[in-house]
């Protein structure tokens, strides 16, 4: 993609941008709010709603909180790289650990404005159920490699939902946003079918951000999955999604055989799956919740839907009451701003000392 952006090209990239970080909230607050029970014989998927869950309709979870922290780390990542010490899995691991300091009330206080913006806002210091391994894989400084990851055993979806906004870097080629995904993804998930499942669905997202439609996007990434070790599970996930797709009518049975025993590659089939055949968000995510892997499954296919038909395809009464909207924006649009226009942000210019307070590299 040129580096050279047009007016149209940048509004139709912040849509993509906004889409995904607010279609990963809807989706997390729905899934939230899901049973997870196993669909009865016969049943068609319920309409979703927002429920309330952690005392409130729309409240999202560690998925979105998480999510947040890392476009941060993205933005902080490419000024370092303008500066000539870029290193970006270190940079998201700082975001990452940043984020661990709001789960907790001990050590320092994240709440300083030397910090950047996102630390100062209250409502993220709420702790929502995060999966074992992500405090397990945060509790210390040392950052998992691929050679040495943390938590070699876990297989879960804890990776995914954080991977969305690599696939927003459209000037990057698939294969260095799947690597760097998968480099993320082993700070705290270092089963091969969890960091390559995080690779995959980065992949994907990154396709959508160009503009690509979702089921050439699901090729590309299993493209480059092909001939790995260890993508034979991710792989096969996909496949069976892509059969689903031309196997017949949408079902809530589909997609609880497409969850099958949960793991990581089950709830990116489930979303690929359920994205595929959307008619609109809405249907895309009635299937999401409606089986076992809601809870993973549903953030993911509501930030695929979101980058795939922009901001305007959300539905404007979910979006009304989802905990955290203006954070999200404002994150979102940063994001598209250091992405297309950085050096109107730190080329030298007068207002650069603001964007460098908000977004403070050392």
């Amino acid at each position: 993609m040129s580096t050279v952006w047009g007016r149209a090209e940048q509004l139709d990239f912040r849509s993509r941008v906004r889409g995904c970080l607010l279609g990963g909230g809807i989706g997390d607050t729905l899934g939230a709010g899901a049973s997870g029970a196993p669909p009865e014989p016969g049943s068609a998927p319920e309409e979703p709603d927002l429920v309330a869950v952690h005392g409130r309709r729309g409240a999202v979870t560690w998925a979105t909180q998480l999510t947040l922290f890392t476009v941060d780390g993205l933005i902080r990542a490419q000024i370092r790289r303008d500066r000539g010490h870029w290193h970006p899995p270190t940079d998201i691991h700082r975001a990452h650990l940043r984020w661990y300091a709001t789960q907790h009330d001990w050590g320092p206080d994240e709440r300083r404005a030397d910090n950047g913006w996102l630390a100062m806002e209250e409502w993220l210091y709420a702790r929502r159920d995060p999966p074992l391994p992500l405090l397990l894989g945060l509790g210390d400084e040392r950052m998992g490699t691929r050679a040495e990851p943390k938590n070699p055993r876990a297989r879960d979806a804890g990776a995914l939902p954080r991977s969305a906004p690599f696939g927003l870097l459209v000037g990057w080629e698939p294969e260095l946003v799947g690597l760097l995904a998968a480099e993320c993804a082993v700070h705290t998930h270092g089963h091969p079918a969890a960091c390559l499942s995080a690779s995959a669905y980065a992949v994907i997202v990154h396709g959508l951000a160009r503009r690509a439609p979702l089921e050439a996007a699901v090729g590309e990434a299993l493209k480059l999955l092909a001939g790995g070790p260890g993508h034979e599970p991710v792989s096969a996930a996909l496949g069976r999604a892509l059969e689903g797709v031309r196997a017949g009518v949408p079902d809530v049975h589909r997609v609880a055989a497409l969850a099958g025993a949960g793991g990581a590659e089950n709830a990116l089939a489930v979303a690929v799956y359920c994205a595929l055949v959307a008619e609109d968000v809405r249907h895309g995510l009635s299937l999401a919740t409606s089986g076992p892997t809601a809870r993973a499954a549903a953030p993911l296919c509501g930030a695929l839907l979101g980058t795939w038909h922009g901001e305007t395809a959300l539905p404007p009464l979910w979006l009304a009451e989802l905990e955290g909207r203006a954070t999200l924006l404002e994150l979102a649009d940063d994001l598209a701003m250091e992405l297309t226009q950085p050096q109107a942000l730190h080329g030298g210019g007068t207002g650069e000392d603001a964007w460098l307070r908000r977004y403070p590299v050392g």
